[in-house]
């Protein structure tokens, strides 16, 4: 049950997320957009990139969707260019997800105008504030 008289600071902080999750997508999504790509194009590569030959099932338990919803952002970043699929060499039934030069570029640029974001509010905010923000984040993780 939410606390009656904390309603205006929790709606605050609802207000607060979305606009500053607004402020951290905006540029990337623009620039995924040129492409003809979106969101989840970018967590494909940066994830993929992040764990060089990681398997579509781990990527998809990461991403939070369906088998059925992977294929067609993964033919797209296929078919720019911008990742291969690989068989396995341990289990040939296990498809790997590998970043191409292009992808790893495109992702470099995405993440790293995040990043900039990210490391001017915590500038700002100070290092105190950029503990708690982590505190928090990790606790609605924790939330999956």
């Amino acid at each position: 049950m939410i606390d009656p008289h904390r309603e205006t600071e929790l709606r605050r902080a609802i207000e607060d997320f979305f606009f500053g999750f607004r402020a951290f997508t905006s540029l990337p999504d623009a620039l995924l957009a040129e492409r003809g790509l979106g969101r989840t194009h970018h967590r494909i590569l940066y994830f993929a990139r992040r764990d060089p030959g990681i398997s579509v099932g781990a990527l998809l338990g990461i991403l939070g969707i369906t088998k059925q919803a992977a294929p067609r952002p993964l033919r797209e970043l296929q078919r720019q260019g911008l990742v291969t699929m690989a068989r396995s060499a341990a289990d040939g039934r296990v498809r790997q997800v590998l970043v191409t030069e292009a992808g790893a570029d495109l992702e470099a640029e995405l993440s790293g105008i995040q990043m900039r974001t990210l490391a001017d509010a915590f500038a700002a905010a100070g290092t105190d504030a950029e503990t708690g923000w982590h505190e928090v984040m990790a606790a609605l993780r924790s939330a999956l």
